[in-house]
C-alpha cells in the first residue's frame, strides 16, 4: 500500500512539474513575441518592455493560443504591419522552439 501512495505521490510531482515549465516556456515564448512585434512596430525600448508584459497577459484570457494571436494580429495590423495570421502563427511555433531551447538551457 505505501508503494502506491509513494508512486502516486510521484506521479503528482511529476505533472505539477510539468504543468510548471509549460508555463514558464509559454510565458518566454510570448515574451519572445512581443519583442518580435515591437520591432516590427518600431517600439521604443520602454514599449517594447510593456508591450511584452501586455503579450504575456493576452495569454491569460483564454485557454490555447488564439488570444495571444489575436492581439498580435490587431496591433500589427493598427500599426500598419506587413504580416498576417499565418506569419504570426510561424513566428509563434519558431518562438515556442527558442524558448523551450532557452529554458532547458538554463535548467
Amino acid at each position: 500500500m505505501t508503494d502506491f501512495k509513494d508512486r502516486q505521490r510521484g506521479e503528482e510531482a511529476k505533472f505539477a512539474m510539468d504543468e510548471e515549465t509549460a508555463f514558464k516556456v509559454a510565458a518566454r515564448r510570448n515574451r519572445l513575441l512581443g519583442e518580435w512585434a515591437a520591432g516590427l512596430m518600431g517600439l521604443t525600448e520602454e514599449e517594447t518592455a510593456a508591450y511584452k508584459k501586455a503579450v504575456v497577459q493576452a495569454d491569460f484570457e483564454e485557454a490555447g493560443d488564439e488570444d495571444v494571436i489575436r492581439k498580435l494580429l490587431g496591433d500589427l495590423t493598427a500599426a500598419d504591419a506587413d504580416v498576417s495570421e499565418a506569419d504570426i502563427r510561424a513566428k509563434l511555433e519558431e518562438m515556442s522552439i527558442e524558448a523551450r531551447r532557452q529554458y532547458m538551457s538554463e535548467s
